[in-house]
Formats: C-alpha cells, structure tokens, sequence
C-alpha cells in the first residue's frame, strides 16, 4: 500500500535488489547496429542528429578540436534514451532521481572547474567579476558569481530530475481517477493522457538537450 504520492517512482522491486537500474541499459538495444552494408533509415536520422548537435556544439566550444563534442553528444543520447524509456509502462524512470542527474551532472562540473583553475586561473578569476562593474560592486558581484557558480550541478540535475517527474506524476493522478468517471469522462481522459504523452516525448528531447548544451556552455568558459 502506498504510504505516500512518491512511491510510485521508489527504485524497490519484489527480489530485494535495485534491479529498476537496469533500465539505463534498454537504451543500448534501440542503438542501430553500424555493420550493415546500407545503412538503415533509422541509422541516416541517428547519424543526422548527430552531425547537427556536433555542429552546435562546435560553435558553443569554440575550437575545432576533433572529438571534443563526442563526450556532450553522447549525454544527450543517454539522457533522451532514459527519458524516453520512462514513458514505457513499467519501466523504472532513471532519469527522474537524483541519484542518477547528480551523478552525471556533478563529475563534469567538478571536472570543469578542476582543470579552469588548475589551467587557466586569471581567466577563472577574471569570471568573477563581469566587464563593467563598478568598483564599489565588485566584492558583491564575486560573491554572487561564487553562489551561482557552485550551485550549477545542483540546477542541471534538479531540472531534469523535476521536469521528468512533474510529467509522470501528472499522469499517474489522472489514471488513478479513471474508474470513477462515467464513459464521457473517461474518453476526455483518454484523449488527454494522450496529448500528455505527446508532451512528455517533447519534454524528453528538450530536457536532455537542455542538459547536454549547458554542460557545453559551462565547458566553454573554462
């Protein structure tokens, strides 16, 4: 019995282990398989999709170093698959704990501002303090910087965390009112989870976008 409205999203199975983690792996079987003689449609789109966040991220990085875009392509293609393994019945949604967002959003900021500080200290402290600040805002506005800069791994994963499960929770309290409803009712309801679904796929993309372009901007400043 449900104790609270959260349950739903607990990683607890019937054989006492996590086994709900195992989901993170279903993403690998929907990767096209590369040893076919011709390509596949699928396989055109995926390689399509690719090349275009490379492009972007190539502007956003601002070097043309070969590879350095792979590790930010690679996040968003991780963070959609689970995103979109949420909307499966019965698929544990990884990407809605922040077990999992803290995990990958933690690492690359600590990464980042290891090597800025370690590589490029004037122009670290140099972030500090906007161009065009008034000496007498200075102090504040390194104190601002400092907050909004240790807070960044926090915001990258509580935003993708909350968004995927504002999403799920709105569909599990519109299902659970289903057998109360009259026949009327329940076709209205059908067409609304629907539309839901609809923007919940939106919301998957965008979301994992979202994540892997702020992790390429905080890069960038480094």
């Amino acid at each position: 019995m449900m104790t609270n409205l959260f349950n739903s999203f607990d990683p607890s199975t019937n054989f006492f282990l996590s086994l709900n983690w195992i989901s993170i792996l279903l993403g690998l079987m929907l990767i096209p398989s590369m040893f076919w003689i011709i390509p596949s449609r699928w396989n055109f789109m995926w390689i399509k999709i690719m090349l275009t966040l490379h492009n972007e991220f190539k502007i956003l990085l601002g070097n043309n170093n070969k590879g350095s875009t792979l590790i930010f392509i690679s996040l968003f293609s991780f963070i959609m698959f689970n995103n979109f393994l949420g909307l499966f019945p019965y698929i544990f949604t990884s990407s809605s704990h922040l077990s999992m967002t803290l995990s990958l959003a933690l690492p690359l900021w600590l990464s980042f501002m290891i090597y800025g500080w370690m590589n490029n200290t004037i122009h670290m402290f140099a972030h500090l303090v906007p161009q065009g600040t008034p000496p007498i805002l200075m102090p504040f506005m390194v104190c601002i910087e400092t907050i909004s800069n240790f807070i960044r791994p926090g915001t990258l994963a509580v935003r993708l965390a909350a968004n995927m499960i504002a999403g799920h929770l709105l569909l599990t309290l519109l299902g659970n009112t289903g057998s109360f409803m009259t026949m009327i009712m329940l076709n209205l309801l059908i067409i609304t989870q629907i539309l839901l679904l609809i923007l919940e796929s939106a919301v998957a993309i965008i979301q994992s976008y979202v994540f892997a372009v702020l992790s390429t901007l905080y890069s960038s400043e480094v």
